[in-house]
């Protein structure tokens, strides 16, 4: 744990926070200032869109600037826009609401960097370990976050969940400081253009292929289900919110507690034995759904869906880090995370549609094909890679 690896790490429970306090708000806030009380889930879904335009945002911003003033830069602006968002929340504008959300949402794109940042901290067979240091980190956010805005709610008397957001504005404004003490220790950290290989050349190499599916449908079937979940539970199968609740916690628990254990194991297994793990992990995930749906039957398998996301995440994006270049690493981690964070939206988007015409057995019937593509990928890359002199 070496000092910048260590400021990561704390940014990240701060700056990290904007994420669960915008899945536990902003559906609920919606539902008081929209006009069309259909779209009150709009500023949630505005803000994962945000998340993937930013992605190539922010490695063109730190492209220009390096990290260090890319995570200043983006921390001031999270709190800016905190504060935006509970003046939206003042004058019951729901349209600057939704504003405030993709620009929230383009905030996290900065934070996604963390974990590309923590892997050149360390020395690259270390870097599995330090993305799921970072990984870890997100645990105590999703705690953080929610608690700190449930307990400021009520600080502007009249006017619920302003307060909310002005405590994130306070969380999001911490990384600021800390990134002072932050050293770019690379030579070609700033004025970095896109150079070094093409688009076309990156993507023609099997492991950089293998690194973005795994990582892009591992969110994307983990976003679809979960997103799907609480309708699922709560409106189709008449469970209590109280339940529904527990089995999304157990699932979010899931998804970061395993993080320092899986560096260990894609050290000492491989990335491509980890992938497959979490492909198993999920395909228990599909398997629950063909019995009859319970509390503890989702809950079995919303936390095989946590961990099977973990193992996929961590072990993609650590892969993709062995696919490029010190000059390319931005151009290779825009890519990664405009894929992984457009195909996240897709899925988060689409689940609501597709529970409403469906059912919780056909949304995990529908993930299937994904879940086959990141097995090919895999098997592809390992087999061009045997066949290398």
């Amino acid at each position: 744990m070496n000092k910048n690896l260590f400021i990561l790490t704390l940014s990240q429970i701060f700056s990290f926070t904007a994420a669960p306090v915008t899945v536990f708000l902003s559906g609920i806030i919606g539902s008081h200032i929209s006009p069309i009380k259909s779209l009150s889930t709009l500023p949630m879904s505005i803000s994962v869109v945000g998340i993937a335009v930013g992605a190539i945002v922010a490695t063109k911003v730190m492209s220009k600037i390096g990290r260090k003033y890319g995570f200043i830069l983006a921390s001031i602006g999270n709190s800016l826009v905190s504060i935006l968002a509970a003046y939206s929340i003042l004058g019951q504008n729901f349209i600057l609401f939704c504003f405030a959300n993709f620009f929230i949402g383009i905030g996290m794109a900065f934070t996604h960097q963390y974990r590309f940042a923590a892997a050149e901290s360390v020395e690259k067979n270390m870097a599995p370990k330090a993305i799921s240091i970072i990984l870890f980190g997100g645990i105590i956010s999703a705690f953080l976050g929610p608690s700190f805005a449930n307990y400021a709610k009520d600080l502007v008397s009249e006017n619920l969940y302003v307060g909310s957001y002005l405590a994130l504005a306070l969380l999001t404004f911490i990384p600021a400081i800390l990134f002072l003490f932050y050293e770019n220790k690379s030579k070609l950290e700033v004025n970095l253009e896109y150079t070094g290989r093409s688009y076309l050349e990156l993507i023609s190499q099997p492991r950089f292929i293998q690194a973005i599916t795994a990582s892009a449908f591992g969110y994307a079937v983990m976003t679809f289900l979960m997103t799907a979940t609480p309708i699922s539970m709560h409106v189709m199968e008449n469970m209590s919110l109280n339940k529904t609740s527990i089995v999304i916690q157990f699932h979010v628990a899931a998804m970061f507690l395993p993080s320092l254990l899986t560096g260990y194991l894609i050290k000492k297994f491989g990335h491509s034995n980890v992938i497959y793990a979490g492909v198993f992990l999920y395909g228990i995930t599909l398997i629950a759904s063909i019995f009859e749906q319970s509390f503890f039957n989702y809950m079995f398998a919303l936390i095989f869906l946590g961990l099977g996301w973990n193992f996929l995440f961590i072990s993609g994006t650590s892969l993709l880090v062995l696919t490029y270049k010190e000059e390319e690493k931005y151009k290779a981690q825009g890519l990664n995370d405009f894929v992984v964070y457009s195909v996240h939206a897709i899925g988060s988007l689409s689940a609501g549609i597709f529970i409403a015409l469906t059912n919780w057995k056909t949304m995990n019937i529908i993930c299937i094909p994904f879940i086959v593509l990141i097995i090919l990928a895999t098997i592809r890359a390992e087999i061009l890679d045997k066949k290398k002199p």
